[in-house]
C-alpha cells in the first residue's frame, strides 16, 4: 500500500490542532477559570514525574544491558550457532556532499568489525545532483577498500525523478531497486533469508561487535526474517567538540531510544538499523516520497504483513555526528532542524490509520496501541515542556492574592514536584558520562565539568530544541505546508 499527502486531511491536521487546541484553552482558561487549571496543572505535574520516574527505570534497565552487551565475546557466541557462516551483510551508505574523511571513517569501521570482510557487500549511495564530488569520493574508497570486502561498489540517484523527495529515503529506495538486480546477477548463490540490510547514516561509525551481534540475533530469534534490529542510536563521534544545547539534544534522544529498546510494544526503528532483505523486496524497499524512512519502514513491514512484523532490540551501539555549525548560532539552527526532521515522524499518522482501516487481520487492540501511542507521543513532545515551564506558571500570577487555599499552596506543590523530577535529569547527568568516547587529547580535563554541569539547561532545551520542533512539525503537517528533506550537515 502507499500512502501520499494530501490524502487524509483529517488526520494530517488531527495533530496540531489537538496542540493548538490544548494551548489556547489551556490561555482561556487560565484568565476565566484560574483554578481549574491550577489543579490541571498540578495533576498534570504529578503524572509527568511518575512518567520520567517510570521512564529512568526503562533507561537504567537499558543501560545495564547495554553494559553487558559490550562485554559479551558475540563472534565467539556465533562459533556454536549453525548456519551462521551464511548470513551476508549488505551496507547501504546514502550520501550526499559529506567529506572523504566522514566516508572513510564509516567504512573504516566496517573493516576492523570482528566479523570477516568477505561476508559484506557495501554500497555507497551518491546522488547525481552531486555527481562530480561523489564521482571522486568514490574513486578514493574505491582504491581504498575495494579489495576489503567482498563486494564494494557505487549507485548514482538520478535527480528529477517524478513523485520523489530529494533525499535519504528516494536514495534508498533507488539503491535497493538498483542492488536487487546487480546482487541476483553476481551473487546468485546468496538466498533472500541469508541477506541482513543495514541502512546507515554515512557519518555511522558501528560498534566493532555489531555486525557479530547482529548475526547472532538473526541466526538466533524467532522467524528473523519478520522482525528488523534497532541499536543504540549515540551522536557522540564529535560530542566532545560540540555545544551543550546539542550534546543535550544528543544525549536525550540516546536516553529516549534506551527507554524504548525495553518496551517492545513501542519500539520502532530509528535512524541507523538493520533489516532482512526478504522483507525490503517484500514491501519494495523504503518510500521515495518521504522524509521520515527510517521508522517508515517499519510501518510499512508490519502492514504488509499484517501485524507480524516486530522490532528486536539491539543492545550495541552505533555512533553518528552530533551537527554543528560554523559558528554558536548556525549549531543551533542546525540542531532545530535536525529535531523538526525527527518530529516529522508526525507524517506516520494518516499512514497508519489508512492502513489500519484496509486491514482486517490486524486484531483491534494492536491497532488502537499503535495509533494511541503515536498521538500520545507527539502531543506529548510538542506540549508537555511548555505546560510545565510556561503555562503552568501563567494562572498562578492571574490568581495572585486570590485567598484560595490551593492557591495559595500551588506554587510550594510545583516547586517540590520540580524538585522530585530533578532525579531524573540527574540520573541522565551521571549516564551521560558513562558513554562519553574517550576525551581527545585537545580537549580540555575539566571539560568533564562542563559535561556534568549542561544538565541545567535542560529546561531551556526542553523547550527550545523540544516543544518548538515538534510543534513547527505538526503545524506544517496540519496546513499542508509539507516538510522536504533537509541533510544534516557534518564536519569533524
Amino acid at each position: 500500500m502507499s500512502y501520499h499527502y494530501g490524502q487524509s486531511r483529517f488526520w494530517e491536521m488531527f495533530p496540531g490542532l489537538l496542540v493548538w487546541g490544548t494551548f489556547s484553552l489551556a490561555l482561556a482558561l487560565s484568565f476565566l477559570q484560574p483554578l481549574w487549571v491550577i489543579v490541571f496543572i498540578i495533576v498534570f505535574d504529578l503524572l509527568w514525574l511518575f512518567r520520567v520516574l517510570y521512564f529512568n527505570v526503562f533507561v537504567v534497565i537499558s543501560w545495564s544491558r547495554y553494559r553487558r552487551a559490550r562485554k559479551t565475546d558475540w563472534q565467539k557466541m556465533l562459533a556454536s550457532v549453525p548456519g551462521s557462516e551464511r548470513i551476508r551483510h549488505l551496507v547501504l551508505l546514502p550520501t550526499y556532499k559529506e567529506s572523504y574523511e566522514i566516508i572513510r571513517s564509516t567504512l573504516r569501521s566496517l573493516r576492523d568489525n570482528t566479523m570477516p570482510n568477505n561476508r559484506f557487500f557495501v554500497v555507497l549511495g551518491g546522488e547525481e545532483a552531486d555527481k562530480e564530488a561523489f564521482e571522486k569520493m568514490a574513486h578514493r574508497a574505491q582504491q581504498e577498500f575495494g579489495s576489503v570486502f567482498a563486494y564494494f561498489g557505487t549507485t548514482l540517484h538520478p535527480k528529477g525523478l517524478p513523485d520523489e523527495i530529494p533525499g535519504k529515503g528516494s536514495n534508498l529506495h533507488w539503491m535497493g531497486h538498483e542492488l536487487e538486480r546487480r546482487l541476483r546477477e553476481r551473487f546468485p548463490e546468496v538466498k533472500d533469508e541469508e541477506m541482513v540490510v543495514s541502512a546507515f547514516d554515512i557519518d555511522t561509525v558501528a560498534h566493532p561487535q555489531y555486525f557479530s551481534y547482529l548475526t547472532y540475533l538473526y541466526c538466533t530469534v524467532e522467524d528473523p526474517t519478520r522482525s528488523s534490529y534497532q541499536p543504540i542510536a549515540m551522536f557522540s563521534n564529535n560530542i566532545w567538540s560540540a555545544n551543550a544545547p546539542v550534546r543535550i539534544g544528543a544525549f536525550g534522544t540516546t536516553f529516549w531510544l534506551f527507554g524504548e529498546l525495553t518496551r517492545s510494544e513501542r519500539l520502532w526503528t530509528f535512524s541507523s538499523h538493520s533489516m532482512p532483505w526478504k522483507m525490503l523486496k517484500d514491501v519494495g524497499f523504503w518510500q521515495k516520497d518521504i522524509v521520515s524512512e527510517d521508522s517508515r519502514i517499519f510501518m510499512q513491514a508490519y502492514l504488509h504483513y499484517h501485524g507480524d512484523y516486530r522490532v528486536t532490540p539491539m543492545f550495541l551501539p552505533v555512533s553518528m555526528d552530533a551537527v554543528t555549525g560554523a559558528n554558536y548560532l548556525d549549531s543551533m539552527k542546525a540542531l532545530y532542524v535536525q529535531m523538526r526532521r525527527w518530529a516529522w515522524g508526525v507524517e506516520h499518522l494518516p499512514f497508519i490509520i489508512d492502513g489500519f482501516k484496509h486491514d482486517s487481520q490486524i486484531p483491534w487492540r494492536k491497532k488502537a496501541q499503535y495509533v494511541f501511542n503515536h498521538i500520545e507521543g507527539m502531543f506529548t513532545w510538542a506540549t508537555a515542556p511548555i505546560i510545565m515551564f510556561v503555562l503552568g506558571w501563567l494562572p498562578l500570577w492571574v490568581a495572585k492574592g486570590q485567598t484560595n487555599a490551593l492557591i495559595q499552596a500551588a506554587p510550594f506543590t510545583l516547586e517540590q514536584l520540580m524538585q522530585f523530577a530533578m532525579i531524573g535529569i540527574l540520573i541522565s547527568a551521571v549516564m551521560s558520562l558513562t558513554l562519553l568516547p574517550s576525551r581527545p587529547q585537545e580537549v580540555r580535563r575539566h571539560t568533564w565539568i562542563t559535561m556534568g554541569l549542561q544538565w541545567i539547561l535542560l529546561p531551556v532545551t526542553f523547550i527550545l530544541f523540544g516543544s518548538f520542533p515538534a510543534i513547527d512539525a505538526q503545524t506544517r503537517l496540519m496546513i499542508g505546508n509539507y516538510l522536504g528533506f533537509k541533510v544534516t550537515k557534518k564536519t569533524r
